[in-house]
């Protein structure tokens, strides 16, 4: 369990020493105003907006009252780093539309906006007045402690009150109650450091919602199409290497071979047949290069998404301007579903939509790989609604074997419908993306796919 993670530094030897106490009293100290703001908050939400819903002004109070969860808990995760090092997801997921209807539609109807709810109102009513308890009871004993020698000089009759339980008469007593107060300190860290644990396990139990079965068995699906897109990747990859290290050397040894027997000058026809043959190796010879190319191209494992990106771009017919900012290198599954996809993108731009220039920009932010494609031709294109023929998902990571359509289909001057692009909506949404295609009548087209992209930790 990780609960036992923030249990477990307290019992190690060097706890008294280590910068955890200071993160734990920090931890809750700053629980108190925090939870003093949240109360104050909550009861003016709640007073004017139940006096003022009469007139309807006080509802959409009422509606931030309810909505009041969602900040304060987007603040306790960050907060709750000072005491646990592992983060706590947000569970809230994106809205399908853009817009604030959309957004409140899709939070009201969220289990973890109420939950966020009902943690405000405990922490507003009870979590921290206990903690201010707590952290000012140490306070309190520490510090009257060790202020003993302080306020018998301050009162200057030569006697102080420790704690109003005894009087200390000589400096030698207050400043033994001084000692004493100094070694309790490391020993009272203890309970407070138990305590910012179990707040801090009690934060992570109401904030992150708990998975149900079907949410298990949803997880568990989404983990067995990400095996299978990384089984799919290394057997994409044994067959490009199999045809690169076995079909292309035996041709380029067999036009080697046809090139010296013609050499040895035969008469014809044996010359011309020979002639014949060695071009027809060496045009199979492109062919299965072109092949090996679409299977998976070698610049995308050498150097990553941007430089394949310009690949593609460089072998366009049309002009392609591209601005790629990829920092370091993604999850191998993710470059290769991007690459495909930009390169289905780009062969349905030069056959179909008549454009002169096209860009490709992208960066990553918020955890998100975004790329758009975007064409200056006459628009109309739009995903098959069907999803396409069987065969369709893999039409655009073989353009160069099918003439670039991915198996789109349609003709300029009419609607495109891109069932080449549906199998790439189908593809990125495996690997957690989505795809966006805007292209109005007169255009331009854009194409734009976004895509979780955590480091590549590892690329195997």
């Amino acid at each position: 369990m990780h609960s036992s993670g923030l249990w477990r530094p307290i019992r190690r030897r060097d706890y008294v020493i280590s910068a955890r106490p200071w993160r734990a009293a920090l931890y809750l100290l700053t629980s108190v105003p925090l939870g003093a703001a949240t109360l104050l908050t909550l009861v003016l939400l709640a007073v004017a907006g139940s006096a003022l819903a009469v007139v309807l002004v006080g509802l959409p109070l009422l509606l931030v009252l309810v909505l009041s969860g969602i900040p304060l808990a987007s603040l306790e995760r960050r907060r709750l780093r000072l005491v646990d090092s592992t983060p706590l997801a947000d569970p809230h997921r994106e809205p399908p539309g853009t817009g604030l209807a959309a957004w409140l539609r899709t939070r009201l109807q969220e289990r973890s906006t109420w939950r966020e709810l009902g943690y405000a109102l405990l922490f507003a009513t009870v979590l921290w007045p206990l903690e201010a308890l707590a952290v000012g009871a140490m306070l309190l004993v520490c510090g009257g402690l060790m202020a003993t020698p302080a306020v018998m000089a301050a009162g200057g009759d030569g006697e102080a009150k420790v704690l109003k339980l005894w009087i200390a008469d000589s400096y030698p007593e207050a400043f033994a109650v001084l000692a004493a107060g100094v070694l309790l300190l490391p020993v009272l860290a203890y309970p407070l450091g138990a305590l910012a644990a179990g707040r801090a396990v009690l934060t992570r139990q109401l904030l992150s919602v708990p998975e149900s079965g079907a949410d298990s068995r949803l997880q568990e699906l989404d983990r067995s199409r990400m095996r299978l897109v990384d089984a799919f990747e290394a057997e994409r990859r044994r067959i490009e290497r199999d045809l690169h290290d076995g079909a292309q050397q035996r041709l380029v040894a067999l036009s080697m071979t046809l090139g010296l027997a013609r050499l040895e000058g035969p008469a014809e026809p044996l010359g011309g047949l020979l002639a014949k043959a060695q071009g027809e190796a060496d045009v199979a010879l492109v062919e299965i290069r072109e092949l090996i190319r679409g299977i998976h191209p070698q610049v995308l494992t050498d150097r990553g998404l941007p430089a394949a990106v310009e690949d593609i771009a460089d072998r366009s017919p049309i002009p392609v301007d591209v601005r790629l900012d990829v920092p370091g290198r993604l999850l191998e599954a993710v470059e290769s579903g991007v690459y495909f996809a930009v390169s289905e993108a780009l062969a349905n731009m030069a056959k179909h939509s008549g454009a002169t220039r096209a860009s490709v920009r992208g960066g990553v932010a918020f955890g998100r790989l975004a790329v758009e494609v975007e064409d200056d031709g006459q628009g109309g294109a739009r995903l098959a609604a069907d999803g396409g023929e069987a065969g369709a998902a893999d039409g655009g990571e073989a353009g160069a074997a099918d003439g670039g359509a991915g198996g789109s289909t349609g003709t300029v001057g009419g609607p495109r419908v891109g069932t080449g692009l549906q199998g790439v909506a189908d593809r990125l949404s495996v690997l957690g993306g989505s795809l966006l295609l805007s292209s109005p009548p007169g255009g331009p087209t854009v194409f734009r796919l976004e895509v979780p992209c955590p480091p590549a930790r590892s690329r195997t």
